[in-house]
């Protein structure tokens, strides 16, 4: 049989309950005129009557939604071909008693009409209607402000579908407004959440108990917490985290957004905030409602001297918040990633009472929150969740689902060529972690790009990269061994030698193996002519270091940044303060709670999990904080107070390449130069006593331009003698007092 094409019903058939199909079609399925009939389209199901059609045409199908699923009471979906397997008679007995909740349109009807004449009319108004249990039933055309019926259980309960006739008993259950129904409707389809779980769980109890449970509260003689203020950098989901948990606890949400709200003439503004308050307070009348205050910082921003039309809105605000009373049963709640420029009054108990922190999620949190991410990619076995957390140090929800979307574009650029089956990979995302970097250092201070420098392009100094490993690399990945021994990590390493040893190189190589964040900063970026102004900066680079931890703070030439208060500075020289801001900051003093990152745990789980749990716990303990890296020429400059334990711990002293570390170094410079056989490297390491790491590199560089000179820029191979004449040409960066001066100095 063929596929049958949907159309819009009739006009005529409009409150009928019809289907209208082909008589070829209805003799085929065994259905006489009149026949209850259940035909399933996508997104639900809808209880009709088999008529046939007036110009008997085959192959066409029309229905009046009157006994439809609650997921087709808007419309149905345009433009459908439905399988004749998609039509089922149904049985329809007559009822003995059915339980109905009303829909009606205006609250003052609900409020002022007596259940007696509601119940009369919807009785009146079912009479010969099929219903089918689940279902909701459309009563617009009877021009009422009862606009739908839905069935809530049939009796008896043996069949799923009947019809109601004049001995049909009829039960109201309850009655609510077309809004509040509606909303409910839209909250059902939740989006799932990774790795906020403690959280919402924080706040489905803050929902919760105030909306389902008052008089349990008034009982204690306590009030209802009023507000909830969620402070969260941006993109970690607080809206999200909030249409969720609403949904999930079945409680409508009225939205307020700043730009929504402001008006351009005097007291507009006021005005509209009052209506929102008042929707709010009318949807509570009829369930749990939350009234949702999105970027609260834009709405209510601190209070100035001024009378600026913002200290109305926010006075207006305080006033509204004040005059909720007991039997008001909704919640506030506010998000905001800027909770410092909030007016100070609205965040103390009795307004907003409680504020929940969510900070950029842990390595736990973003492993669950790509496991959500990628439940519906089509994964290639390869791909390693824990290293992809690992590695995505500092993102964000936000991003991770950009960098889940830009892996799956990869997948799809390479798999366009071939029509293979599409899948995405490992290699995929490595590309997309190219391309999308945490938000939280796109308007960051410091430079964040980092090009990876290997170990292995570094020669020699393999006691130093030892140091470096066991002060940056370890505590960063292994931070259960140090928990385990009782270790602290170091807060800060500090790196001294003669220019041109490769300190930054060897920074940048710890970075790139300890898969963390990588924050470097320079004098030009904090300097500025305004009094205050590098201080705060310099500051401000610590949050946003610590915002993405764990995260490798560098500190290039930190002489030229921070002096030593011994030197005859003066005492308020912006070196002297900057300096007392570096010390304060690595000391961890007056940090701000918003920081933090992760939550307690609300509901303790199993036995058997509190020991994983703990090591998880001291995993963030660990790698929470910013590790600082320092580096310098001129150690006898730095204050003896950064000097000291507890802040740069470990002083490590790089010293220019001896014999063997020359030898490295050539070995490395010349990988990937055509050298030719006659290149002894050992005796150019020998005569370049003195050289340093970078003189080495300039060296083989000019080396490669002699010999483009001499052949006429045709050379394919560098011979000895270049080398030779290269070195006759230059002397070395670094002298034998220079070295013994630092030799000499304290570590």
């Amino acid at each position: 049989m063929e596929s049958l094409r949907l159309l819009s019903a009739a006009p005529s058939d409009r409150g009928s309950q019809r289907c209208r199909l082909g008589p070829g079609l209805m003799s085929a399925l065994g259905l006489t005129l009149g026949s209850p009939l259940l035909v399933s389209v996508p997104g639900g199901s809808c209880l009709c009557t088999a008529w046939p059609r007036p110009d008997l045409a085959e192959g066409f199908l029309q229905m009046d939604l009157k006994c439809c699923s609650p997921g087709l009471i808007s419309q149905l979906p345009a433009h459908l071909n439905l399988e004749p397997g998609h039509l089922s008679p149904v049985s329809c007995p007559k009822l003995k008693g059915v339980k109905v909740s009303v829909v009606v349109q205006r609250v003052e009807f609900k409020k002022h009409t007596p259940p007696k004449l509601v119940h009369e009319l919807v009785k009146d108004m079912l009479k010969g209607v099929y219903v089918h249990r689940g279902f909701v039933i459309n009563l617009e055309e009877f021009d009422t402000d009862i606009r739908y019926v839905v069935v809530e259980s049939i009796n008896p309960d043996s069949v799923s579908a009947g019809i109601i006739t004049s001995k049909t008993g009829v039960e109201i259950s309850g009655l609510q407004t077309v809004r509040h129904y509606r909303s409910q409707l839209q909250d059902q389809e939740t989006v799932p959440l990774g790795g906020l779980e403690e959280v919402s769980a924080s706040l489905r109890e803050m929902l919760q108990l105030p909306l389902l449970y008052p008089n349990t509260l008034s009982s204690l003689g306590v009030s209802c917490p009023r507000g909830v203020l969620l402070v969260g950098p941006p993109g970690v989901g607080k809206t999200l985290l909030v249409r969720r948990v609403v949904g999930e606890v079945g409680a409508s949400l009225v939205v307020v957004r700043g730009p929504e709200v402001v008006g351009s003439r005097p007291g507009e503004s006021e005005e509209k905030l009052r209506t929102m308050f008042e929707r709010a307070r009318s949807a509570a009348e009829e369930g749990p409602c939350v009234l949702f205050l999105d970027e609260l910082d834009s709405l209510c921003p601190r209070r100035t001297g001024l009378s600026a039309p913002e200290n109305r809105l926010v006075a207006q605000l305080l006033t509204l918040m004040d005059g909720i009373d007991q039997s008001d049963r909704f919640l506030i709640v506010g998000a905001t990633n800027r909770p410092d420029s909030l007016d100070p009054a609205l965040r103390r108990p009795g307004r907003f009472d409680r504020e929940v922190i969510i900070g950029a999620p842990t390595l736990q949190q973003r492993k669950a929150i790509l496991s959500v991410l990628c439940e519906r990619m089509p994964l290639c076995p390869g791909v390693n969740m824990a290293e992809l957390a690992q590695t995505t140090t500092g993102y964000v929800g936000a991003d991770l689902s950009a960098l889940c979307r830009e892996a799956a574009m990869h997948a799809i650029r390479e798999n366009s060529k071939d029509s293979g089956e599409q899948s995405v990979g490992m290699k995929h995302f490595q590309e997309a972690l190219k391309l999308v970097r945490p938000s939280c250092l796109r308007s960051s201070l410091g430079r964040t790009e980092l090009s990876p420098v290997t170990w292995e392009q570094i020669g020699g100094l393999d006691e130093v990269k030892l140091k470096l490993r066991q002060s940056i690399e370890w505590p960063m990945r292994y931070p259960e061994a140090f928990i385990r021994l009782g270790l602290s990590r170091p807060r800060g390493v500090l790196l001294y030698g003669p220019p041109g040893c490769a300190k930054t190189t060897l920074v940048k190589a710890a970075a790139a193996s300890s898969h963390c964040t990588f924050l470097s900063i320079s004098g030009a970026d904090l300097y500025s002519p305004y009094v205050g102004d590098s201080e705060k900066a310099l500051a401000q680079l610590f949050r946003q270091a610590r915002a993405c931890a764990p995260c490798i703070l560098f500190l290039d030439e930190i002489d030229s940044l921070i002096g030593s208060r011994s030197n005859n500075q003066t005492s308020n020289s912006v070196q002297t303060r900057l300096l007392s801001v570096l010390l304060n900051e690595m000391d961890g003093v007056g940090l701000k709670t918003v920081e933090r990152r992760g939550t307690e745990k609300i509901l303790q789980a199993g036995g058997e999990e509190s020991h994983t749990q703990e090591e998880l716990d001291s995993l963030e303990v660990c790698n929470k904080d910013v590790m600082v890296v320092a580096a310098t020429n001129r150690p006898d400059c730095l204050d003896s107070a950064l000097l000291r334990p507890g802040r740069l711990d470990h002083i490590i002293y790089v010293p220019p390449p001896d014999q063997p570390a020359r030898l490295a170094i050539l070995k490395v410079c010349t990988k990937s130069m055509p050298v030719s056989s006659d290149v002894c490297v050992e005796e150019l390491a020998a005569k370049t006593e003195l050289y340093s790491g970078a003189d080495l590199e300039n060296l083989c560089k000019e080396a490669a331009l002699l010999a483009l000179l001499d052949d006429n820029m045709e050379a394919s191979t560098i011979k000895h003698t270049h080398f030779l004449r290269s070195l006759s040409k230059m002397s070395p960066s670094l002298t034998t007092q220079q070295i013994h001066t630092y030799q000499t100095a304290p570590r």
